[in-house]
Formats: C-alpha cells, structure tokens, sequence
C-alpha cells in the first residue's frame, strides 16, 4: 500500500467534508450536500491501479 496515496486521499476527503461543514453552515445546502457525497467517495474508492497481465 503506497502511504503518500493515503495520505493524499485523507487529505482531500478531510478538506472537502470540513468545506461542506462550512457551507452547511452559511445555508448554500446543495453545494454542502455535494461536496458531502464527493468526500464520502473519495474516502471510500480506490483509485485506479494499473492492470497486471
């Protein structure tokens, strides 16, 4: 497992949800929901990997 890859991922998932928050907050309900599910998915897929043959 490639930890700068994690790192990145728990970087980007952590300022997108933190932004959601914020957004939320400010009542912009649409942009906090999308960058909601687009953290949730960034946290949880794995990124492309090349295919071995």
């Amino acid at each position: 497992m490639n930890k700068s890859s994690n790192l990145y991922r728990d970087i980007v998932s952590g300022l997108l949800f933190v932004t959601g928050v914020f957004s939320f907050m400010s009542g912009e309900f649409v942009i906090s929901t999308l960058l909601f599910g687009v953290s949730s998915l960034t946290s949880n897929l794995e990124f492309a990997k090349p295919v071995r043959i």
